[in-house]
């Protein structure tokens, strides 16, 4: 993973920020690239960023060390039934700016999987489908694990207009096998 905090505390926000210098704040309940900010030890508008994010530290949230590689996409790779679909769904940020979201004006792009992609789906999925976890998008940036979303896992349609391979049908497969069927 890339150096990650989670936290509401806003000294820790800022030491954060000052120890890696340039950094991604979230908040953990957020989709679509809403309230995503990237913050600089030397941006003026650090602290009014800091405290927006964090609700003056009634939210908490996860701050991210910037990773330069989401110029060619933040990889949503889909984890069903403890297996991996082969397909990921880069989200290219447009220009000028960092979020690659769907929502926020980026493009997705189907890829192959890449074998660190691989890498970290395979290790992780068995782990989340042994914790009762049917389906996860895990978000991959450049070689590093940035996000596991269990609440809103998507790219299903965008995957398989693009390649051709049916996600829909892999997850059904895994809901008839969970259920019995």
């Amino acid at each position: 993973t890339a150096p990650t905090l989670v936290t509401r505390l806003e000294k820790q926000i800022h030491h954060f920020i000052d120890e890696h210098a340039d950094v991604v704040v979230k908040p953990l309940d957020g989709m679509g690239g809403a309230q995503v900010f990237r913050v600089t030890d030397a941006d003026p508008n650090r602290n009014v960023i800091v405290e927006t994010i964090t609700a003056h530290g009634a939210r908490s949230i996860m701050a991210q060390h910037y990773l330069p590689e989401i110029v060619r996409g933040d990889k949503r790779i889909l984890l069903i039934g403890g297996a991996v679909a082969p397909f990921a769904l880069a989200r290219i940020p447009k220009a000028g700016e960092t979020r690659g979201n769907l929502a926020a004006g980026g493009s997705g792009v189907a890829q192959p999987l890449t074998s660190r992609d691989r890498e970290i789906a395979e290790h992780l999925a068995p782990i989340l489908h042994a914790r009762g976890i049917l389906l996860a998008g895990i978000d991959v940036i450049g070689d590093c694990l940035t996000e596991i979303n269990v609440t809103s896992p998507t790219c299903f349609v965008e995957i398989t207009e693009q390649t051709g391979f049916n996600v829909a049908a892999m997850f059904l497969d895994a809901l008839e096998r969970a259920c019995g069927g």
